[in-house]
């Protein structure tokens, strides 16, 4: 029995600690982390299906059919609405026209708004319309690790500075520590991408809409996204920034950016503000690697995509990992062999 540790709770963690257990039933696998829901950074996402615009590579867009594929499965099921899982169709919007984004025949009728549906959004010109996927992870996070529990997967809260604090213990590591990776693995290309969201009450709103500027970072310009009990008003993505409190003035930067593209929500109830970093990375990094002689799976880096990727990811770290078990056990298996001719 090959003992296995997933360093992070997030959605990244606790999504391939469950493709690796189901891939392989008998491993011993336990998720190490200094936080688990509610107090992830994907607790507080408002949790849309939608990747980066262009710079996406082919194994990324794998990695997102797969994902949407997998949601679309468990939309399915009658317990759907119970993980924080629905449909929803809304508008990205741009200032100009521009190319259509890879991964546009994944998302469900895309297509171009028209010029009567454009004058709706002051200062956009241009826009695509499209249904898409929303999970929850306030609600995901919870299904995920009753699931984890029931196949015998353990907990541990605890913070971990260097990988090689598990290694000792452990034949392999799968690592999803997210933004943890800066100081953990001394990544320089991992970065805090700090966001506010202010949730309030808006029934009225039905559809996402997603502002686009294309001389800034992607959500850096006002969003407005509908989930089950409340509507998530945003557009912050302050790269390099560490700040976790809350600044008013980007309150209200959030609130003039959610009214000038939809009026109605002036004097909307507020139920709920949250600030987080996301761990912003150009390229996702889901690769093999070797920490004091223990095989390593490194998935971290998804930045404001984590539930966009995670399925896709989860089960690329899984099947790395079942080949550095089957790696470990060969070995082991030719030196019982070169021992026994002695």
């Amino acid at each position: 029995m090959m003992k296995v540790v997933v360093v992070g709770g997030g959605v990244i963690g606790l999504s391939s600690a469950l493709c690796v257990k189901e891939r392989c039933p008998r491993a011993d696998v336990t998720v190490v982390a200094a936080e688990f829901t509610p107090n992830t950074t994907g607790d507080g996402a408002a949790g849309i299906w939608q990747p980066q615009l262009w710079n996406v590579t082919q194994q990324e867009l794998k990695w997102l059919q797969w994902t949407f594929d997998h949601l679309s499965r468990l939309y399915q099921t009658e317990f759907s609405h119970r993980i924080g899982l629905f449909c929803q169709s809304g508008y990205n919007v741009f200032d100009k026209e521009v190319p259509d984004p890879p991964w546009k025949d994944i998302v469900l009728g895309f297509r171009h708004l028209t010029e009567d549906e454009v004058k709706k959004f002051p200062g956009y010109s241009y826009g695509w319309f499209n249904t898409t996927l929303m999970l929850e992870c306030r609600s995901y996070l919870p299904w995920l690790t009753q699931r984890l529990k029931e196949k015998g997967v353990k907990f541990e809260q605890r913070k971990i500075a260097s990988l090689s604090e598990v290694c000792s213990d452990y034949d392999v590591v799968i690592n999803c520590c997210g933004l943890s990776a800066r100081k953990m693995l001394n990544d320089q290309e991992v970065k805090p991408g700090r966001g506010q969201i202010v949730r309030v009450h808006a029934p009225w709103v039905k559809h996402f809409l997603l502002t686009h500027n294309l001389d800034t970072a992607t959500y850096n310009s006002p969003y407005i996204i509908p989930g089950i009990n409340a509507v998530a008003l945003g557009g912050l993505n302050q790269v390099g920034d560490w700040d976790e409190g809350w600044r008013e003035e980007d309150e209200k930067k959030i609130w003039d950016g959610a009214i000038q593209m939809i009026p109605a929500l002036k004097g909307a109830q507020v139920l709920a503000k949250w600030t987080g970093l996301r761990p912003v990375r150009e390229r996702i990094r889901l690769e093999r690697d070797t920490v004091k002689d223990t095989p390593v799976i490194h998935n971290y880096g998804h930045g404001g995509y984590g539930v966009t990727y995670h399925w896709g990811c989860a089960l690329q770290a899984a099947s790395l990992a079942a080949k550095a078990m089957d790696d470990i056990a060969a070995k082991a298996s030719s030196t019982r062999v070169h021992k026994s001719r002695y």
